[in-house]
Order: C-alpha cells, then sequence, then structure tokens
C-alpha cells in the first residue's frame, strides 16, 4: 500500500522532537574510527583557520550532506604539509525514535585577539526549518589538549562563512536562514520536502541575515536582512567592508551569485541583483587581503558556467567593483566549497574539496603576486595538495602514480 503525507501527524512529530536540536551540542576528542575519512570515505569542506602561533585547523563534514551530517576536526603544525586524525567530532546524535541531529554548516576563525571561534548548525534533519548558529571558542588551540568552551546558541539558521571584522572594531556574522522549500527531516527514512507548516514565523527572515558583536563575540544582535528574489537556495552570505565603510556582500543563487550593498553598518541592503560574472551555484570564498585589496575563489569553467570546475582565485584593487588575474586553483570538476586565511607572510592558503562521497580535501597556497600574473611567479604556490583523503581518494592517487 503507497504511503500517505500526512502533514498535521508530520508537524506534531517535528514539534515533540524539536527540543533536543537545543541542547549544546558535544565537542568530543573521541573520534568513532568509523568516521574516519579512511572508514567514513565522505569529505565535505566545512573550512580552515590558522592561529598566531601558526597551527592550521582544519574542519569537514562526516557521513553525508544531509540528515546525518557530523562534523570533523583536525590540525597541522607543518604549515599544512600534513594533518592530524581527527581530533574532534561534533555530533549531536539521535532523538528517541531514530532521528538524527545534523551538524552540516559551520566554520573555524581566528579572532583578532588569537582566540579559535568554531560556528556549527544544529538541526532536526538536514533543515527543520529553524536550524541554529552555535558558537564555541578555544583559548588555547596551539596546546597539546585543546579546549573548548560550552557551546551558545547565537540565532537560527546556519553560519557557513567566517565573521568580517569592520575598521570601528564591529563584528558581522552573515548568517543564512534557508528557503521553505529545502526544510526535510527524514521520518522512517522517507523525506517530504518542504511540506512542513512550521516555523511560518520566522518566514520574513529567510535568507541572508545579520549577527553583529561589538563585545568581541561576548554577545550578538541581530541586524539587517537581504534575500534574493528569484533562484533562492542557500545563500551562504559573505561581507567585505569596503574602503568607505560601505558593505558589499556576495550571495550564492540557483543559478550562481548575486549581490547586494549596505551604508549602515549591515542594517539596510540594497535589492540583489546578479554578479557581473558567473560562477556556479555553490559556495564561493570572498576576503580582505592585508594589502587592503580583496580575494575571491569562485567557479570559472568557459564553457560549462554553472559547472562546479575551475576553482579559480582573482583579486580587486577596487572594493569588488573589478577582479584582476586568475590563478587556476584545480580545474577539475566536483570541485567546491572553497575557505581559508591569509599567513603573516602573505601567503594565501585555500581548502576545497573534491567529488565529497569518496573524495578528499584538498589545500591551495600561493600570494597576491601569482593571481595578478595567472601564474606561478612567487615560487610559493602549492596545488592540489592532499589534506584529508578518504579511502577511495587515497586508491585514486595511488593507483595514477
Amino acid at each position: 500500500m503507497a504511503r500517505v503525507f500526512d502533514p498535521e501527524l508530520y508537524d506534531r512529530y517535528l514539534e515533540a522532537s524539536l527540543k533536543y536540536t537545543l541542547i549544546p551540542p558535544g565537542i568530543n576528542p573521541e573520534v568513532p574510527l568509523r568516521y574516519y575519512p579512511e572508514v567514513d570515505d565522505y569529505t565535505m569542506s566545512c573550512g580552515m583557520a590558522r592561529t598566531p602561533n601558526g597551527r592550521i585547523w582544519l574542519a569537514w563534514f562526516g557521513n553525508e550532506d544531509g540528515d546525518g551530517a557530523v562534523m570533523l576536526l583536525a590540525h597541522s603544525d607543518d604549515d599544512g604539509k600534513s594533518f592530524s586524525k581527527p581530533d574532534f567530532i561534533i555530533d549531536p546524535g539521535f532523538i528517541p525514535g531514530g532521528v538524527h541531529i545534523s551538524a552540516l554548516v559551520g566554520n573555524l576563525w581566528t579572532a583578532p585577539d588569537g582566540r579559535l571561534f568554531l560556528f556549527v548548525m544544529q538541526s532536526l534533519g538536514f533543515n527543520d526549518g529553524r536550524g541554529g548558529v552555535w558558537q564555541s571558542i578555544c583559548e588555547n588551540p596551539d596546546d597539546d589538549k585543546p579546549v573548548w568552551s560550552t557551546p551558545v546558541r547565537l540565532w537560527h539558521g546556519a553560519a557557513l562563512n567566517k565573521p568580517t571584522v569592520l575598521k570601528n572594531g564591529t563584528w558581522l556574522l552573515p548568517v543564512a536562514l534557508w528557503t521553505r522549500s529545502h526544510m526535510s527531516v527524514e521520518q522512517d527514512h522517507h523525506s517530504f520536502w518542504g511540506q512542513s507548516k512550521l516555523f511560518h514565523e520566522l518566514d520574513e527572515r529567510r535568507g541572508g541575515n545579520i549577527l553583529a558583536s561589538t563585545d568581541q563575540g561576548g554577545s550578538w544582535q541581530l541586524r539587517g536582512h537581504v534575500s534574493n528574489l528569484f533562484d533562492r537556495t542557500f545563500d551562504e552570505p559573505m561581507i567585505l567592508e569596503r574602503k568607505d565603510s560601505s558593505l558589499l556582500m556576495y550571495m550564492r543563487d540557483g543559478h550562481g551569485m548575486t549581490q547586494s550593498e549596505s551604508f549602515d553598518e549591515g542594517n539596510t541592503w540594497s535589492v540583489p541583483v546578479k554578479t557581473p560574472f558567473f560562477s556556479a551555484s555553490a559556495r564561493f570564498f570572498f576576503s580582505k587581503l592585508e594589502s587592503g585589496n580583496a580575494l575571491l575563489v569562485k567557479y570559472s569553467n568557459p564553457l560549462e558556467t554553472e559547472r562546479r570546475s575551475h576553482l579559480t582565485a582573482y583579486i580587486s584593487k577596487d572594493d569588488g567593483a573589478t577582479w584582476l588575474g586568475g590563478l587556476l586553483l584545480d580545474e577539475r570538476c566536483d570541485v567546491s566549497y572553497p575557505d581559508g586565511f591569509q599567513a603573516p607572510d602573505g601567503r594565501i592558503f585555500v581548502q576545497y574539496d573534491r567529488k565529497r562521497e569518496s573524495g578528499e580535501i584538498l589545500l591551495a597556497v600561493f600570494t597576491e603576486d601569482d593571481v595578478l600574473a595567472g601564474k606561478t611567479v612567487s615560487g610559493k604556490v602549492l596545488l592540489k595538495h592532499p589534506a584529508v583523503q578518504s579511502r577511495s581518494a587515497r586508491l585514486e592517487s595511488l593507483n595514477a602514480q
């Protein structure tokens, strides 16, 4: 007999289960072997950060890109040449009845004072319609036994990208509250996409939102909102402060990227418009460099403009009005979700994933000069360097030798 979807029963089930998503997720140093990439065989890019003493922390999502997602952390003490086995896992586990609470979205960020911040979303299943951004802080990220604070819930939604520190000291954290069409919680191995009637009170906030902190992450207040009018998807906003203190936001939409502006520190935003350049619909990386120039890493396949391939870095000297150079980091298909940082010596580190299922996390290292020249001129370029490899990716590498 065909299964009949009962939306009222489904929402009653969700309402009874959502209380478990408000319990702080644990950051556990005991990582089960089944989540090691050599066993799990799944690697989805999250982010990375560098501590003041030079340790690199890398985060990725394991198990799946969905209801069962967990976050894993590892570190490198040799400038990214190699990474440790997983040091920590964020796995909120299962609620009574068998549904998993996912840890699907998040990032790592080193604050100006050297503290390492971890942001992670906690949701009942893939997307319960509310989600929730949790923040934990590590005061000793270079120690043998780093200690994480008990995570604190900041607001709803998901924070995939790093905060932006304004010239006046304010921190802005871009947060996405996904469209209702992405609401899905697996129940008895069936997912009902977009059919829940819960959380309509949040609908006016679906899209990109800004959390602001004026006390270095001690507290956060909700500011402005911006939403793509068409082709809405996971949003994944990132913010650049321009030289005149105005803000430029890039967002993901269903066919590429859009942009919006704010002239009041993120309280109000212009209606999004398509960017003048093309890119695939996927996470990009957007950041200000120590030189004052901006960096953008996006997809630049010249023949299939919406394909996740030809991951390329560009530089802007005019706050994003134009983009120069073009250093090709990886021409292959199924490369996505770049994130990174700039080291004190000027080198730029970018990590990204390839294939995810049976895939790997890769590292690219380069300088501004390399990007502007569109080729290696610094002698410091490292491309397609494996940071975390699944079992299948390791076998692929061995067979290619």
